[in-house]
């Protein structure tokens, strides 16, 4: 009998029968890898373990608790979804269905325009659990496009889909990449169930098992507001029953730490329907904490060889025109305001302003690299659906740097900044990191291919230099130039992005910007944007989520509060106060008027970092009970000596900063 010899990655060689499968070669290498496995990589294409191996394969193994394993286990179960709901609502047209972070969802018009119900999903759950018994197999097919249309007749969203593929109008977002031309890919798990889909999949529905249905929503057909509203079902799944239930427990946490819930309880910013979606006005402890993070902000930039600059809110249409943010950006700008000297736009970005800041006068080699950094508000038009408090947002404000070099000290300068953004992070509480480098989009920028593959390497050499770990994000770069985006992760383990640097060869020759070089002749400087928040409101945002809103005593709102035990202690309580405070404390007295067990509960759920009792033997002994967030009570402790442990607990955790 004829073999085939397979090339593992590890670099070791297996010999396999004529015919064998990915999953005869997770057998031959033991029985774990056989039962972890849900699919393959073969010459560098994923897919399902049962295709039959070419004789020059190189093939590894995607096992179930991989990225790519638990990608296959979420798609293949929102196929099952999709069977259960189909089976349960004669009459139901079913859409789309993709894997998404940490789950997955399937998009359904139900006949009648009926909605999902909360028991609706129970029995939605109760189908789907006896599909994953039956041991159904995902079966694999192509069919030519018109077959593939009568095999979907009644389905008009898969038909449409089919329409678009067949006549090359498709798009990878809603069709899961499922053929072209003339051919599509489909699978099925019986007879009555067939869905559009490119798979893999895994082998059968008994792979599957470990997973919950989360919730319900309106979602347009193919995010068109003008199209059919569907019901999307969302769910998430699992290669295990503890990792769904690790999973389950994130989100109770991170339900617990919603910076939207937890700005309202602690009184730190809100969102008035007076004003419209996606605008916050900030009280007065949540300026105190924005306050502290501008002021620290500007301090290491002044530090850092930084420059500052005011721009306007708004700018005549023609300076948009010029940075080309109208060609590309018009539909996430606000409308225009027609004024009596020209079209006027609310600025999204600080770039172009500081491009005319560069070119106000002529610029010598001398004072490059020039470093601008600005704390600039813009403004872009986000739709409704995707306001999420201060995380999507339609106003807000940028720690915002453009850095103009000559080309020559790009690299070096990208590395600076890297160490710089990761400083500033690790100040802040944050101390694991990954990034993602984004490379030009084939349809959507500008420049030429030599300057962008320059850019793009100099930003890799930053990554490397610097030893943290990223991945490239193909396609993902602004019209202007490749970036760094360095996700951070937060204190339940999930991954915000936030800093964000960008490497920009056109914008300088958008504006004619020039330097007089060293040999007397005009060059064109490389421009660098660099945001290191994000921005503020978001910033924030994640950092509330961060510490649940128990902020370090350096950045709280409220640092303590003086709680006299009765109206006879008052006098000693406001001489607390009154020292804290000379000390440059944050500090507030609560009096006797309301029980001492309230006031000490409502200064622990404010989030207090020290709430300090004061009684007899304390005014007697210039002495305080000291209750700190999270420790145990002491007392009688010496006010100086306290005054003397807040200055050292602040002046470290600002050491750090």
């Amino acid at each position: 009998m004829a073999e085939i010899t397979i090339s593992l990655p590890d670099g070791s060689q297996r010999s396999l029968p004529e015919g064998a499968t990915a999953t005869t070669l997770a057998e031959s290498i033991g029985r774990g890898l056989a039962k972890a496995a849900v699919a393959a990589v073969v010459n560098g294409e994923e897919a399902d373990l049962g295709n039959p191996l070419p004789a020059d394969a190189q093939v590894a193994i995607i096992t179930a608790e991989s990225d790519a394993g638990r990608h296959v286990l979420r798609h293949s179960t929102a196929h099952v979804l999709a069977q259960a709901v189909i089976g349960l609502f004669p009459g139901a047209k079913y859409s789309i269905g993709p894997a998404i972070n940490d789950g997955f969802y399937y998009d359904f018009e139900l006949p009648g325009g009926r909605t999902f119900t909360e028991g609706d999903l129970a029995s939605i759950d109760a189908a789907m659990r006896l599909i994953i018994k039956a041991d159904q197999p995902f079966v694999r097919a192509e069919l030519p496009a018109a077959e593939a249309l009568l095999v979907f007749a009644g389905q008009p969203y898969k038909c449409e889909i089919i329409e678009r593929v067949s006549t090359g109008s498709a798009d990878n977002d809603d069709t899961g990449e499922i053929g072209s031309g003339e051919t599509i890919s489909v699978y099925r798990n019986t007879p009555e169930f067939v869905d559009l889909c490119r798979g893999p999949h895994v082998p059968s529905t008994s792979k599957l098992g470990h997973f919950k249905l989360m919730k319900v929503a309106g979602a347009y057909w193919r995010g068109n507001e003008k199209g059919p509203m569907l019901q999307r079902i969302y769910g998430t799944a699992w290669e295990s029953k503890t990792s769904l239930d690790e999973h389950l427990h994130r989100l109770e946490e991170a339900e617990k730490r919603d910076h939207r819930k937890l700005a309202v309880e602690l009184d730190l910013l809100s969102f008035p329907t007076e004003l419209g979606g996606g605008l916050a006005v900030w009280h007065p402890k949540g300026a105190i904490v924005r306050k502290l993070m501008e002021d620290y902000s500007r301090e290491r930039h002044a530090n850092g060889g930084y420059q500052f600059v005011f721009t306007p809110h708004l700018s005549n249409a023609a300076l948009f025109e010029t940075s080309g943010h109208l060609g590309f950006y018009k539909d996430g700008m606000y409308p225009p305001m027609e004024m009596d000297n020209g079209t006027y736009y609310m600025k999204p970005m600080n770039c172009p302003m500081h491009c005319l800041i560069f070119k106000s006068r002529q610029r010598s080699y001398r004072e490059l690299p020039l470093r601008l950094f600005e704390l600039g508000n813009v403004y872009r038009y986000e739709r409704a659906g995707t306001l999420h408090g201060l995380m999507r947002i339609r106003g807000f404000t940028q720690d915002d740097s453009h850095i103009f070099c000559m080309p020559e000290q790009a690299a070096e300068e990208i590395a600076s900044l890297l160490d710089f953004v990761m400083s500033v992070l690790r100040a802040f509480g944050f101390n694991e990191f990954t990034a993602n480098l984004s490379t030009k989009d084939p349809n959507k920028y500008v420049g030429d291919d030599d300057a962008w593959d320059d850019a793009t390497a100099a930003l890799r050499s930053a990554l490397e230099k610097y030893g943290l770990p990223y991945k490239i994000k193909e396609g993902d770069a602004a019209f202007y130039g490749p970036k760094i985006d360095i996700d951070v992760q937060d204190a339940i383990g999930r991954k915000w992005q936030l800093s964000t640097i960008q490497y920009d060869f056109n914008m300088a020759e958008r504006f004619g910007l020039e330097y007089v070089g060293t040999d007397s002749l005009r060059h064109r400087p490389i421009m660098l944007h660099r945001a290191l928040f994000g921005s503020v409101e978001r910033f924030f945002g994640v950092l509330l989520e961060h510490y649940a809103g128990a902020f370090p005593t350096w950045m709280a709102p409220l640092q303590a509060r003086v709680l006299p035990v009765a109206t006879a202690h008052q006098g000693y309580a406001e001489q607390v106060v009154a020292r804290l405070q000379a000390e440059g404390f944050r500090v507030d007295l609560d009096d006797a008027s309301d029980q001492l067990g309230k006031r000490i509960r409502t200064a622990k759920m404010e989030k207090t970092p020290y709430v300090l009792v004061v009684g007899d033997d304390d005014v007697a002994g210039t002495t305080l009970g000291v209750n700190p967030r999270g420790g145990e009570v002491e007392r009688g402790v010496g006010l100086d000596q306290f005054v003397a442990r807040l200055h050292a607990e602040v002046e470290e955790q600002l050491a750090n900063v």
